[in-house]
């Protein structure tokens, strides 16, 4: 997993750190690294030996080797983010990750689960199976209403930064200055998280997103 950081809302300053996250009403301590394991509903992911489809019994070998390994969250991918990614429907990336989801809650009912989705119907849908946390690779950027969405639902958002979209992201690599560029893109989304009422907000600077191999 990239590193990332949670950060909260807080009354006297826009964001500040935080060690606990909230799911479902339930209070739990980031005193130490959690791992989360990748599983890819998809034929065409970036990594080749991550791509299960739709084999029930593949993705829950996946799923218990993770968990057997110490994987707290599991993440649930049917659209592919690689570079150069072709499209599919909301409808086609529901069908492949709503199955996923619902054989390993059955599997696996102490274990986090996240839709990784820049669509708020399939956030939305996700949610409502149990998902637990939205990994969106867009930031909100290819979805107006993903983040009020996520506010609605009252679940923890990963927040990524990337430009363009999966199909032409590696277009979009010109930085002035990148990290002064990536705070002002964190800066914005996080106050319209905060408006939109996200409690929990986890950051990703989204390595190998509308970046060169330098620029990670």
């Amino acid at each position: 997993m990239e590193e990332s950081h949670l950060l909260s809302a807080g009354e006297d300053q826009l964001f500040q750190p935080k060690l606990t996250l909230n799911i479902r009403g339930k209070l739990l301590l980031l005193d130490e690294p959690w791992v989360m394991g990748i599983i890819n509903a998809t034929p065409d992911s970036f990594y080749a030996p991550s791509r299960i489809g739709s084999n029930q019994k593949e993705f829950l070998r996946k799923a218990t080797e993770m968990v057997e390994a110490g994987a707290k969250i599991l993440d649930i991918g049917g659209y592919s983010s690689r570079p150069g990614a072709l499209e599919i429907s909301d409808r086609e990336e529901l069908k492949r990750v709503i199955p996923v989801i619902d054989s390993i809650k059955d599997a696996f009912p102490e274990v986090l689960l996240s839709i990784d989705t820049f669509r708020s119907t399939v956030a939305q849908d996700c949610v409502e199976r149990g998902v637990d946390i939205v990994n969106d690779v867009s930031g909100g950027g290819l979805d107006p209403d993903m983040i009020p969405t996520v506010g609605k639902l009252q679940v923890p958002y990963i927040c990524m930064h990337m430009r363009g979209d999966p199909e032409t992201m590696a277009s979009y690599t010109h930085y002035e200055n990148l990290e002064n560029d990536i705070l002002s893109y964190f800066n914005q989304k996080l106050t319209e998280c905060r408006k939109s009422g996200i409690k929990d907000v986890i950051i990703n600077p989204g390595l190998g997103l509308s970046k060169t191999l330098n620029k990670n």
